[in-house]
């Protein structure tokens, strides 16, 4: 049996905020690096490495938001314990990443914890663009490639109308230098990383807290690109043991 990837500990913001549909002003650094970076980059390298086809989606055209997004990403890191010397970062696992020899939204996969998701607006929704997303909490990156809000969300019961001109709403209003974010929180028997399910076949969700033995909730930082104008997801996975996870607001 593999080792669970688990964390000890999660931020305070997190332990003291409300969960979706809450969101807030991100005040602190929009990346972050935890207790299980080195484990959970692991795991990331060999699904980039072995499965780069189900977990990396770009459109052509959105080259430029990816490269954007790298730049920002990439001035973020000193704060964090990445080194940078040209086009090399050393992580703080110590992995040598030579920036300029792959494309950028695999660079940010090999370098971060985090997911990453670009929402670029086509017409009057903002479309998936593209993505390195190699921690899926029950979706599937190729059944919402280059679909806008609205098809993204169609097997969410509650997603109705209003709530979809509202998180519309929410996408256009993102200010560029004033990023926000929010939280979920699942409840899993299986505590791996890698969880794609296809919309056809959603995920069974039990009675809250009650269900699974595993804590796992996603910090979601939503920020504009100046250049582009695209909203990025910035994804940071927790899982935690049920025994570690504090009591939440």
């Amino acid at each position: 049996m593999t080792t669970p990837i688990l964390q000890r500990i999660l931020p305070d913001d997190m332990c003291h905020a409300r969960a979706l549909p809450g969101i807030q002003p991100e005040r602190g650094p929009w990346l972050h690096v935890d207790d299980a970076y080195a484990a959970q980059m692991a795991r990331r390298v060999a699904l980039l490495d072995g499965q780069a086809d189900e977990v990396l989606y770009l459109d052509p055209d959105a080259l430029p938001a990816a490269r954007e997004l790298l730049d920002a990403a990439l001035k973020a890191s000193p704060d964090l314990g990445f080194v940078q010397d040209g086009d090399v970062v050393t992580c703080p696992d110590g992995r040598k990443i030579d920036v300029s020899s792959v494309p950028p939204l695999e660079a940010l996969g090999r370098m971060f914890q985090n997911d990453f998701v670009l929402m670029e607006k086509r017409g009057d929704q903002h479309v998936l663009t593209g993505a390195v997303l190699c921690f899926p909490a029950s979706w599937r990156l190729s059944e919402k490639a280059g679909r806008p809000l609205t098809d993204i969300h169609v097997p969410v019961r509650e997603y109705d109308a209003d709530l979809a001109r509202r998180v519309q709403r929410l996408f256009d209003g993102i200010q560029v230098g004033r990023p926000l974010w929010r939280f979920n929180q699942l409840w899993y028997q299986d505590p791996e990383l890698f969880q794609p399910r296809s919309a056809s076949e959603p995920r069974r969700v039990g009675s809250g807290l009650k269900e699974g033995p595993y804590y796992r909730t996603e910090r979601q930082t939503l920020l504009r690109l100046p250049l582009s104008g695209a909203v990025v997801f910035a994804i940071h996975t927790y899982v935690l043991a049920r025994a570690d996870v504090p009591v939440l607001s």
